[in-house]
């Protein structure tokens, strides 16, 4: 369900002097005019996959520092972003200025295709080389992708480690687990898709046995994380398959029914890529919304307080991609952004897929 959050000004007395006490240190002196073009836009409309509970604190932090720029936050499943983008981009109507999302190779797609505009941000220089691309498409998180179980209703030896552990625990007692385990939509879900399209990558013979074993324990398919979680805490499901480890993460802390491993045989980790429209009608709002997220002040906020995982370098803690690192070790395996998120998303390289999918779970 398409939801619309929107914050307006903490403070409109401040008025058009709605700056940072001082620009960050490397931003050119020119940066004061981006920012007063984006106080007399006076929003920016972002699509975003994150959700807006997630999104909040950013929310919050960036209308301090900046009270006159509202933040209209529309928050959607990644596929429904991309229909809704693409058709709105057609019919030349309004639409993002921003759109921000996990599935990754969507994003790259709108960069190929055409939809983002170019903008070299003074923040790029902070950022691993691999998560930004033709300073059109920019990595702004670090989250791996986690197996999630019920903690209460699992017994240890039940909890997976690897892929290979998943499907010999499903093969193991098929009774105890039919219906019980939920997983992605790939046909309804862009990052799930994406997920999947990249465990064949890594290792296409694993891949598809999980997915036959999945089909036969009568794996339960949801569109979004959230579902997912909820039914992983009822005990409705036992174990999800390739969820958002920032949301488990987060759920976890908050749920003691919640419990997640990230795979010892390799542990995929997503970026959310933010692109600013082509077409945007607040260009210079969405650049300064941009600049936020990637700043360390942004990344702080989107770490300590979002949960989900800074991709600087000069953010610490446990949400930092440092701690996530030294956690992971060489399982860790980042997606990389570029031209080969885009290879299952050619017609009929997608159709195989979806195909050899179906086929897995025998629909």
């Amino acid at each position: 369900m398409n939801r619309v959050r929107s914050l307006s000004a903490l403070c409109c007395a401040l008025g058009s002097a709605a700056v940072w006490a001082a620009l960050p240190a490397g931003y050119p002196a020119s940066y004061q005019n981006l920012v007063d073009a984006a106080v007399k836009e006076g929003k920016v409309v972002v699509y975003s996959a994150t959700d807006s509970a997630a999104a909040r604190p950013l929310i919050k932090d960036f209308q301090a520092l900046y009270p006159s720029v509202k933040v209209e936050y529309h928050d959607m499943n990644s596929t429904e972003i991309y229909n809704r983008f693409i058709s709105e981009n057609a019919a030349n109507s309004a639409s993002a200025d921003v759109v921000w999302s996990s599935a990754m190779d969507l994003q790259v797609k709108f960069v190929n295709d055409g939809y983002a505009a170019s903008y070299a941000s003074p923040e790029a220089a902070n950022l691993p080389s691999w998560a930004h691309y033709q300073q059109q498409a920019y990595g702004t998180t670090y989250e791996p992708v986690a197996i999630v179980y019920n903690k209460r209703l699992l017994k240890p030896e039940e909890i997976p480690q690897t892929r290979a552990d998943l499907v010999r625990i499903l093969k193991a007692n098929p009774a105890r687990f039919k219906g019980k385990v939920t997983t992605y939509d790939v046909e309804k879900s862009g990052v799930g898709f994406n997920f999947l399209t990249q465990d064949v990558r890594h290792n296409a013979n694993g891949a598809w046995e999980l997915a036959r074993m999945l089909g036969a324990s009568g794996v339960k398919l949801q569109t979004s994380t959230g579902a997912m979680m909820e039914r992983i805490s009822s005990g409705e499901n036992l174990i999800g398959y390739n969820i958002l480890g920032s949301y488990a993460y987060a759920k976890a802390k908050k749920d003691p029914a919640i419990g997640y491993v990230y795979p010892k045989d390799y542990t995929q980790v997503v970026s959310r890529l933010a692109i600013i429209s082509k077409k945007a009608r607040n260009p210079s709002a969405a650049r300064l919304w941009l600049d936020y997220l990637l700043s360390k002040r942004g990344q702080t906020v989107l770490a300590n307080q979002s949960d989900l995982f800074s991709l600087r370098s000069d953010v610490s803690g446990a949400t930092s991609i440092a701690a996530l690192n030294q956690q992971l070790g060489g399982s860790a395996k980042p997606i990389q952004v570029g031209t080969g998120l885009l290879v299952y998303l050619d017609q009929a390289k997608r159709l195989d897929f979806m195909r050899s999918w179906q086929q897995a779970l025998k629909k």
